[in-house]
C-alpha cells in the first residue's frame, strides 16, 4: 500500500487527523443533544383529537398509531409514502 502524497510531497496524516477529530466532535456534540433535549412521545392533543379524550387508549391517522401509557403518550413512526386521514379513536378504555 502506497502514502498518499500532495504536490510537494507530504502524507496527508495530519489532515486525515484533523477530519477524524471533526467527525468525533460532532458525533459527540449529536448525542450529547439527545441526552439533554426532552423527548417527545407523541404530538400534543388539539380540541376535538382523540389524544385530548383520556378514554381513548389507542388512536391513528392511517400512518400512524398513537397509544396512552402510563404517565406518557407513545407512537409509532410513520410510513415513508403516508397520507394521513383525520385522527380517530381505535381503542376506548374506562378513562
Amino acid at each position: 500500500m502506497t502514502d498518499r502524497t500532495d504536490h510537494e510531497g507530504r502524507t496527508g496524516a495530519p489532515r486525515d487527523g484533523l477530519i477524524a477529530l471533526a467527525v468525533a466532535a460532532l458525533v459527540a456534540a449529536t448525542v450529547l443533544l439527545g441526552a439533554l433535549l426532552p423527548a417527545r412521545h407523541g404530538p400534543a392533543p388539539v380540541a376535538g383529537d382523540p389524544a385530548a379524550d383520556p378514554a381513548c387508549q389507542e388512536w391513528g391517522d392511517g400512518c400512524r398509531v398513537c397509544r396512552r401509557l402510563p404517565g406518557e403518550v407513545a407512537c409509532s413512526l410513520p410510513g415513508i409514502a403516508c397520507t394521513p386521514q383525520p385522527p380517530r379513536c381505535l381503542i376506548r378504555g374506562d378513562g
